[in-house]
């Protein structure tokens, strides 16, 4: 039990959790957060409050920011957005087809001052030596190209999902796991790419995350066509699902009108139908038993 805060490098952006320590930051304040290029500007979303899990190996706040420090970051900011113009200025000249996604810049750390990172992204690898040469000699710095692939592009530019809410790419999750179209099967979804795929053009992240809700779900109910009776009484045949508000829809037998029921209202028709299964095996001959087996020579 611990202490927790949270903060984004970016409005609407990802949140990391901090340690407090002994600052009580409040939601809005700038706070100083530790990285390897030293500590970095970050606005509190989440104001310091005690959780019950165990938050041992978080980074510990560094404090509020300063003036000082909200210069500095302002100066890195403007700096960023000269590099990208300067970026795509030069990819235009030297006809390449790059798209410039984000900008880094460090000029903390003695070792590595002025480097530049820049983030791309192409169909395909690209010869940027040319580039290169181009950029650090009018941005004056190291430059450091990077290329990223659709799912990264769409974490580091962010979006709208097609659920309408931020992508989960690009707020809380922390890596890829691979996505199959067998979960969009399963979760009884449409297999059209337009309506399955993320911002990023490829399955999207939450038919991965969601995948063991539903297999939970359908363990427990009826399968569809399967003949139930409600707790109200109604007789009738499972025809849908409605797995996040945990309804089974039922068409009434006698009126034909289709009628939403709550997942625990089947439950028992489940139960009674698995155990009726079960018995059913149970009472099934063994096909080596000679008194049960009959060859008639047909399937000689």
């Amino acid at each position: 039990m611990g202490m927790v805060m949270a903060v984004a490098f970016t409005r609407y952006g990802r949140l990391y959790y901090l340690d407090p320590g002994e600052h009580t930051p409040r939601v809005g304040d700038k706070v100083l957060v530790p990285t390897d290029d030293g500590p970095e500007v970050a606005e509190c979303v989440w104001a310091p409050q005690w959780v019950s899990e165990d938050i041992g190996g978080l980074p510990v706040c560094a404090g509020l920011a300063t003036d000082r420090h909200l210069q500095r970051e302002e100066r890195n900011r403007r700096r960023r957005a000269e590099v990208r113009v300067a970026a795509r200025r030069l990819i235009k000249h030297h006809d390449l087809p790059m798209k410039i996604v984000g900008v880094d810049y460090v000029d903390t750390r003695e070792d590595v001052d002025q480097l530049v990172t820049i983030y791309f992204s192409a169909p395909h690898r690209v010869d940027f030596r040319e580039l290169v040469r181009d950029l650090a000699r009018t941005l004056r710095a190291r430059i450091d190209l990077r290329q990223l692939g659709a799912r990264d592009e769409a974490r580091v530019q962010g979006g709208i999902g097609p659920c309408g809410r931020d992508t989960c790419c690009s707020t809380f999750l922390t890596d890829f796991e691979p996505v199959s179209v067998r979960m969009a099967k399963d979760q009884d979804l449409p297999l059209n790419p337009l309506k399955i795929s993320g911002a990023c053009g490829r399955l999207m992240c939450c038919l991965k995350y969601e995948h063991p809700l539903y297999q939970d779900f359908k363990r427990s109910v009826p399968t569809v066509g399967c003949d139930v009776t409600t707790d109200d009484g109604v007789e009738g045949t499972v025809v849908a699902y409605n797995v996040p508000a945990e309804t089974v829809y039922v068409r009434d037998r006698e009126t034909g009108r289709r009628v939403a029921c709550p997942k625990a209202s089947v439950c028992g028709s489940r139960q009674a139908y698995e155990g009726a299964v079960a018995q059913g095996a149970r009472r099934t001959p063994d096909i080596e038993d000679d008194d049960a087996y009959e060859d008639d020579g047909e399937n000689l």
